[in-house]
């Protein structure tokens, strides 16, 4: 179980037509990813986000170094070492140590966790709503009506970066075009004050098929999220920016939020993720983890929300949906897994349970020019 070898996989793909949020437009999609090998031939994968430049001289200069010859088996004090350095980059390592760890036991990532309460995980199908072209409502509503076509009932679209009278026009469409089975959440990305996210109740009251409001302010005003939550009728989401733990204890002893959403490439490691999910558990929460960024750590975003306990008794609502990032991206297919009528089939086996698309890796990766 001693690592002998540490690679990395670097990859970039440049958007043909630019899409976005409130927070600009993604010209392309990155996505890196590492593999750990033992002395004994076992590997696992792990994937971090962040600028790539940052990331490959990171792992080449001081991590890389660090983890040969240590014990795949102690991936609590290592992830924990590599936290202090770059949170981010431990979130990936942790991945990789969790999956050898699985296939040495001869379990699959889910077993090492204690088993499965589920076997199937709802996921909801996440949008970027914005083009650069006067017709960017039609194309957001066609790219929607596509995928519920496809068999998503639950979806996700961006609010925020428009005035609200062009997103009300936008949400409105939307919904008249929708059947009233398939639910929408709206994501602001934390665009407006409270004076500015009441104004959505006039939408929220219009329409009965609604999922969830999704950070409409900056999540450091507590108070305002729980004024917030008091004056609408829609449930309240956010936290895919939270790295710890406490930092979600004064949105949950303050009643801010209805719905957890932390991000397990923002955390510090898969461990840490998964007391992200439990401390909400512990709080009487629901938790729809955020994972718009690749697809291993969705995968194991997809395990962990198996391993969790319902949040409720009505059969009808087993377990919250997991992110779907329905723009195009074909990083979502590095560990091909899809959807059927909206629900995910966690994977047996040894590990995760899946190969890597190698032909994908090899045609992606970034040959270390400048990109923007």
């Amino acid at each position: 179980m001693q690592i002998e070898r540490v690679e990395t996989y670097p990859l970039l793909y440049k958007l043909p037509q630019a899409y976005g949020d409130a927070n600009g437009y993604k010209r392309y999609r990155t996505c890196f990813l590492i593999r750990v090998i033992t002395k004994s031939g076992m590997d696992g994968w792990g994937e971090i986000i962040d600028w790539l430049p940052t990331l490959q001289s990171g792992f080449r200069e001081r991590i890389i170094p660090y983890l040969l010859g240590k014990m795949a088996t102690d991936r609590l004090a290592l992830t924990d070492v590599i936290s202090k350095w770059h949170q981010r980059s431990a979130a990936g390592v942790s991945m990789a140590l969790t999956e050898i760890v699985a296939k040495r036991a001869g379990l699959s990532v889910c077993d090492l966790w204690g088993g499965k309460f589920h076997q199937q995980i709802p996921v909801y199908a996440s949008f970027q709503s914005y083009w650069e072209a006067s017709d960017w409502c039609e194309r957001s509503i066609e790219k929607v009506t596509q995928e519920v076509a496809a068999g998503h009932k639950q979806v996700k679209v961006k609010i925020g970066g428009r005035s609200l009278q062009e997103d009300f026009a936008h949400i409105k469409r939307l919904m008249q075009t929708l059947p009233e089975d398939v639910l929408v959440a709206l994501d602001a990305n934390q665009s407006y004050d409270t004076s500015h996210a009441r104004k959505w109740e006039r939408v929220f009251s219009q329409f009965p098929n609604w999922l969830w409001l999704e950070e409409p302010m900056p999540l450091d005003r507590a108070q305002e999220y729980g004024k917030l939550r008091a004056a609408i009728q829609v449930p309240i989401a956010g936290g895919e920016n939270l790295v710890q733990c406490a930092q979600f204890l004064p949105l949950y002893q303050s009643g801010a939020l209805d719905i957890a959403q932390p991000d397990l490439l923002h955390t510090e490691g898969i461990d840490a993720y998964r007391t992200h999910l439990q401390l909400a558990r512990q709080y009487g929460y629901r938790v729809s983890p955020h994972s718009f960024d690749g697809s291993l750590a969705r995968l194991y975003t997809l395990f962990a929300q198996a391993c969790l306990p319902a949040w409720s008794k009505m059969d009808a609502d087993p377990i919250e949906p997991v992110e779907w990032d329905a723009m195009e991206n074909p990083f979502t297919q590095l560990f091909p897994l899809a959807p059927v009528q909206g629900k995910v089939t966690i994977p047996e086996g040894a590990g995760i349970g899946v190969l890597p698309d190698w032909e994908l890796i090899n045609a992606m990766r970034w040959d270390g020019s400048v990109y923007a």
